[in-house]
């Protein structure tokens, strides 16, 4: 029996097979789960090419998280391959080139808000889109990069997974008496797609290798994958509102 046999998920974000969602994903199906996947815009194809690589085949549903009617018809679509979901993975965030890089004092209204809305406010409304089919004992687990500082240019990304880290404690509350989970991992720095994307991703990066009591490999997305399975499996039952640090132990002992 595998850790999440049995079990079916709707994981976001699978881009590239460097991704955190395609480790989830392809860890989940060795575990004995069921994957659905979704895609986004002109993402679908990249999304679709790489859950070729995969174990096994995974359904890809279409999903814009800011586009109300994607969010309204998901359910629907989602039980035409599972009649219930035991797990939700939240992988997404965006932020503007522009707000990010150094580019705080300089950040817009409407460059912060599309940020906002897309990394933090999306966990609400996939929860409540996919809350029909989450039964008891679910769990929703999503990503982020450690809030509680201001990191070298994340600038408005960071203030976006703060926003997130809320959003998550305030989700666990009001699930809670719904016997739904929800809890974040928090992983270090990894060169994924959204990592290329942030203008001096290094000064990042390099923080960590020297100040991890365990090290740190940005190219291995693995311990944070399995973070996720963890908290998607029955092995946390009583735990939520959580944020899991997987980090090599840098949040420990601070910047």
């Amino acid at each position: 029996m595998g850790l999440l046999e049995g079990k079916k998920l709707l994981i976001t974000g699978v881009l590239t097979d460097r991704s955190i969602a395609f480790e989830v994903a392809r860890a989940a199906q060795e575990e004995g789960a069921e994957v659905i996947l979704t895609a986004f815009g002109k993402g679908a194809r990249l999304t679709a090419a790489t859950a070729k690589r995969l174990p096994r085949p995974a359904p890809i549903e279409q999903l814009d998280v800011t586009d109300q009617a994607d969010l309204d018809s998901l359910a629907g679509r989602v039980q035409a391959h599972a009649d219930q979901l035991d797990g939700v993975v939240h992988s997404i965030g965006f932020a503007s080139g522009r707000i990010m890089g150094g580019n705080f004092l300089n950040g817009g209204w409407e460059d912060v808000a599309a940020s906002v809305k897309t990394s933090a406010f999306s966990l609400k409304s996939l929860a409540v889109a996919t809350l029909p089919l989450l039964r008891l004992g679910g769990a929703i687990v999503g990503l982020t990069f450690d809030a509680r500082y201001a990191w070298p240019v994340y600038d408005w990304m960071g203030v976006s997974k703060a926003a997130l880290e809320a959003t998550a404690r305030y989700l666990a509350r009001d699930l809670g008496p719904r016997g739904v989970r929800v809890n974040l991992v928090s992983a270090g720095p990894l060169r994924t797609v959204a990592a290329r994307s942030i203008p001096g991703f290094d000064q990042m990066e390099g923080l960590w290798p020297g100040r991890a009591p365990l090290g740190w490999d940005s190219a291995d997305p693995e311990p944070a994958a399995k973070a996720v399975l963890a908290l998607l499996s029955d092995l946390f039952p009583a735990t939520t509102g959580e944020i899991v640090h997987v980090d090599g132990g840098l949040h420990a002992t601070g910047q």
